[in-house]
């Protein structure tokens, strides 16, 4: 081999190892998330709360028998507590200095701060906030905010590649990976609007509020709790989608709340026995169980057995979808609805109305409890999200209802250990009983129970 045949082949030599580092590095920063997070964390913040929250010195004042009996009155002493906690935020806005993040994590404040990841801290105000969403707006004076851009979780698709940014157990932001392993979810909040994305990338309690991101970096859905057993994550972790909250920020900017909407229908899923039996092409669509006098459902000539098949043009896929869809309209809002009703096709207009809360007297339900009112459990209510009852709203002093120890906001969990989750419930079951009567009662931090007779 000459010269000339040893120097041509260790240029080729050379030249092949030359592309060969760099496509691997290529391919490297490809697969690597790096460029993509350095655009976005410096739109996600910890969000560090505080709150004095007053508790009652014993459990036993909440009891009516022992303060009868040593002659403590009502109004048991209250003693304050501070409370602190934490969670994650996003910069939606950074012109006009907007954070998104979630309802119970500034949920009953007194003072919210959101530091940045330069490590500058600001004082938030609280814009407004939704709780049957878990979505709040919060406001910070700063200059030089970096925003993340909104996607469209209505293309998100199960097996996408997703990120979450956050502030797990106040470690300070940490990023994990994954994919979107489901769409859709609910079940997991009651009387909320639900229409979670499920992802298996890590959440764990501090990244509440914190950004679920897609590969390109477009904001598509805030983190909002997790299925944890033994308190850590399991790879089974839930956001709201960025749709909604986008529908949600919108109301809360211009009222300061969410006017929720009501069409006055109950519905249940379209199960496939009931699409044989009402010889439909596929079990989809939201069957009308319950139409509310008066309502814009009645106003539309809805009846029951009709069953929703589009929404203002868009499929409807179950009594969920339905729901969350009419929930998140304004009210006096226009809606076009496709139904279907004894095999024929027909096609409905009508106006949202106003959601209204279910309001009763007690002695509507029993003379044994006369003098109070109740209802179902507002979403002002602090821990409506885990609670389930029934939410006493007034109590007049001396009535009935007072004599037996009940007082405004406690909350009747169950009549005689069944559990009731709404005042119809509530209402039927003690109808149904005679004698004395034990509710189980929420009331700040304690449970006890009261003897109606």
């Amino acid at each position: 081999m000459n010269k000339i045949q040893s120097f041509y082949l260790i240029r080729v030599w050379a030249t092949k190892c030359l592309l060969l580092l760099l496509t691997t590095s290529a391919v490297a920063h490809e697969r690597s998330l790096a460029p993509m997070l350095k655009e976005v964390t410096p739109a996600v913040v910890n969000i560090s709360v505080s709150a004095n929250r007053g508790t009652q010195g014993n459990p036993f004042f909440d009891d009516p028998f022992f303060r009868r009996f040593y002659n403590i009155p009502d109004q048991a002493p209250q003693v304050p507590r501070r409370t602190q906690s934490v969670g994650s935020g996003v910069i939606i806005d950074g012109k006009d200095r907007y954070v998104v993040t979630n309802h119970h994590v500034v949920d009953g404040s007194d003072e919210v701060t959101v530091t940045l990841q330069d490590r500058r801290q600001l004082k938030a105000e609280i814009v407004g906030s939704d709780a049957a969403t878990d979505i709040a707006l919060l406001r910070i004076d700063g200059p030089g905010l970096s925003e993340v851009a909104l996607g469209d979780s209505e293309k998100l698709e199960v097996g996408d590649f997703v990120t979450a940014i956050g502030n797990p157990f106040g470690l300070g932001q940490t990023v994990t990976s994954g994919i979107v392993s489901a769409l859709g979810r609910s079940g997991l909040i009651p009387e909320g609007y639900e229409d979670f994305i499920q992802t298996d990338a890590s959440i764990n309690p501090g990244n509440s509020g914190g950004a679920l991101v897609e590969s390109d970096g477009k904001l598509i859905g805030i983190n909002t709790a997790i299925i944890a057993p033994a308190g850590g994550n399991v790879g089974i972790g839930f956001a709201v989608p960025v749709n909604m909250m986008k529908s949600v920020v919108e109301q809360l900017l211009e009222y300061g709340e969410v006017s929720r909407g009501q069409l006055g229908i109950l519905v249940q899923d379209v199960t496939p026995d009931l699409a044989e039996a009402l010889e439909l092409d596929t079990a989809r669509g939201a069957l009308v169980a319950q139409v509310v006098e008066g309502s814009a459902a009645a106003n539309a000539w809805i009846q029951v057995g009709d069953v929703v098949l589009k929404l203002n043009g868009r499929t409807v896929d179950d009594g969920t979808d339905l729901r969350n869809r009419i929930g998140l309209m304004r009210v006096s809002e226009g809606v076009e609805i496709d139904l279907i009703r004894d095999r024929r096709r027909l096609t409905v207009e009508t106006t949202i109305g106003k959601a209204s809360q279910i309001q009763i007297s007690g002695r509507e339900t029993s003379p044994k409890l006369d003098g109070a009112e109740l209802r179902n459990i507002a979403p002002s209510y602090p821990d409506h999200r885990r609670v389930r009852g029934v939410e006493v709203v007034r109590v007049e002093p001396g009535s009935r209802a007072w004599r037996a120890g009940l007082r405004k906001g406690d909350i009747i969990l169950s009549v005689d250990r069944r559990p009731v989750s709404s005042v119809n419930e509530f209402s039927e079951l003690l109808k149904a009983l005679d004698g004395a009567t034990a509710l189980h009662v929420q009331r700040g931090d304690s449970r006890l129970f009261i003897v109606v007779q």
